[in-house]
Parts: structure tokens; sequence; C-alpha cells
């Protein structure tokens, strides 16, 4: 076998990378790992910046629930304790 015929059977460069072209996906850029960070800082200020307003919505809405219970619950307690004291200060029975 010659060196031209031994040619002849083995792709070239050009070749190789025309095929490869076709069969590909297009390339992307690739991401270092400082700019992945950046652009996850970007996407949770973005995010953060959006839901903000939500975020304090429902937490005022939570907390004014919250205090509405307290509330409810302290008055019941104070109810309870003024009863108990008349009560035994009276010398009747507790109402329960």
């Amino acid at each position: 076998m010659s060196s031209a015929e031994e040619r002849t059977d083995v792709p070239v460069l050009t070749e190789i990378i025309e095929e490869g072209a076709l069969a590909a996906a297009p390339a992307t850029p690739a991401a270092d790992a400082p700019g992945i960070d950046a652009l996850a800082d970007q996407l949770e200020r973005a995010l953060l910046e959006r839901l903000g307003p939500e975020i304090d919505r429902v937490t005022a809405r939570a907390a004014e629930r919250a205090r509405a219970e307290l509330t409810i619950s302290v008055l019941q307690m104070v109810r309870e304790a003024v009863a108990a004291s008349m009560s035994q200060a009276l010398g009747t029975p507790k109402r329960d």
C-alpha cells in the first residue's frame, strides 16, 4: 500500500469538522464560576425586587391576624382572671 492510498482512507480535518458541524448543536459560550455567581446574584435581586411587595403584604396580613388572635386571647384571660378574683372576693362559686 502506498502512502497516497493510505491518505484516501483517512478523513482530513476539514471533512471531520464539516461532518461534526452538521450534526452538532450550536456552540454555547463556556460559563465560568464567577459569571454564574454574578448571574445568580442578579436573578436573586430581580426576584426579591418583584416579590418584595407581595412578601410585605402577606407578612402584614399574617401579623394582623396574629395580633387579632392574641388580643382575643388576652381579653379572654383577663375576663377569666377578673371573674375568678371577684368570685373569690365575694365568696361565690366561680363561673365557667
